[in-house]
């Protein structure tokens, strides 16, 4: 099956009007695109094939970083996006363990130890080496902000959340005993982490074509949140609204990509912490179409294609939901498009275009 729809041949993107209808602020004429994360073993054949361009080589330098953002903006610009998502963040150091990745991508895959942290006690706190700030190079939000088309936005934000980084770097078993035997460490961790974090904001907050803070911050999972709701009001969501402030304050609303079943702090997330639009759903949790039924009068819906249609379902299954998805979701307002979660490398990549092209099938008929 082709896709007719893509690349798009005279993109016009408006990351205003996606931003106005998000927000509620103008008629949702078209339902707008939105994707989290895109893996590179997806976009490779995407830039190769479709776009015709050449896959840059390794990023070594700044010269290959740049090369590597110029295709990485023709990509998010010739499929229909009115955005660019960037995200890159501060070197926090957590115990990882690595294994051959059983998906096409051809690299090893990594994951956090659950159970051996980097701090586990007061004496790891005292000798981890926590990133500085004024260190961090921001050159590669500053180059893609500098060489948007005109019309695109830059969504952008800290690589990881305050929670991950907080279970990455304490481990969640260590971090879940620590809540018990000693809170005031993980308060320390988690108030270095949210500073740190909170000055990466101030500086992201800069850039001139910044159109929305949009992090990510998995905190739950199939059945529930990852700790008690109750530590995460406590150590991890005033973090969020310190950083949803900065936003707000800068004139950019605030989107938060969360995986897993968070309903038990999805008030605290709209009424406290001050969220704009919500991103992440599983059908087997609850579906983005039922999520949108009960908050999309307050805060955007943003994405919701499950990814197990995405990854094992037919082109046409793809296109059936993604239509679903637009007259439903699209049809209420203040929705994009996109997949449940992001676009890992086990999605195919017929899959993932027939999303894209049947979206702008339906935009362009509506």
């Amino acid at each position: 099956m082709r896709y007719p729809n893509i690349p798009v041949d005279r993109p016009h993107p408006d990351a205003d009007e996606f931003v106005a209808m998000l927000l509620g602020r103008a008629p949702q004429r078209r339902t707008p695109l939105v994707e989290y994360l895109v893996d590179e073993t997806v976009m490779r054949p995407i830039v190769e094939d479709l776009l015709g361009m050449a896959w840059p080589r390794a990023v070594s330098d700044r010269e290959t970083m740049e090369r590597y953002l110029d295709v990485f903006i023709e990509f998010w610009l010739r499929l229909g996006y009115d955005f660019v998502r960037f995200e890159i963040g501060l070197p926090f150091a957590s115990a990882l363990l690595y294994a051959a990745d059983t998906a096409p991508s051809g690299k090893d895959r990594a994951w956090v130890d659950e159970h051996h942290g980097a701090i586990m006690t007061w004496a790891d706190f005292e000798a981890y080496e926590w990133p500085q700030l004024d260190k961090f190079d921001f050159h590669p939000f500053e180059y893609v902000n500098g060489h948007l088309p005109d019309g695109m936005g830059l969504m952008a934000c800290h690589g990881g959340g305050i929670f991950e980084h907080l279970s990455w770097i304490m481990s969640l078993e260590g971090l879940s005993l620590a809540l018990y035997e000693t809170p005031e460490l993980v308060q320390a961790v988690a108030d270095r982490i949210g500073e740190l974090m909170l000055g990466f904001y101030k500086h992201l907050v800069q850039l001139d074509r910044l159109i929305v803070v949009f992090p990510g911050d998995d905190m739950g999972f199939r059945s529930g949140t990852l700790i008690h709701p109750s530590a995460l009001r406590r150590y991890c969501l005033p973090w969020h609204k310190r950083f949803a402030q900065i936003a707000h304050d800068s004139g950019r609303p605030y989107f938060l990509h969360s995986c897993g079943n968070v309903a038990s702090i999805m008030s605290d997330l709209i009424e406290e912490v001050g969220i704009d639009g919500k991103h992440s759903y599983e059908d087997v949790i609850r579906p983005v179409q039922d999520f949108q039924a009960e908050y999309g009068d307050r805060i955007a819906v943003l994405g919701g294609l499950d990814l197990n249609l995405l990854s094992s379902g037919t082109e046409d299954d793809v296109r059936r939901h993604t239509r679903f998805l637009i007259e439903t979701c699209g049809g209420r307002g203040r929705y994009a498009i996109g997949s449940g979660n992001s676009i890992p490398s086990y999605v195919p990549v017929q899959n993932y275009l027939a999303m894209l092209d049947e979206t702008h099938r339906c935009n362009s008929v509506s």
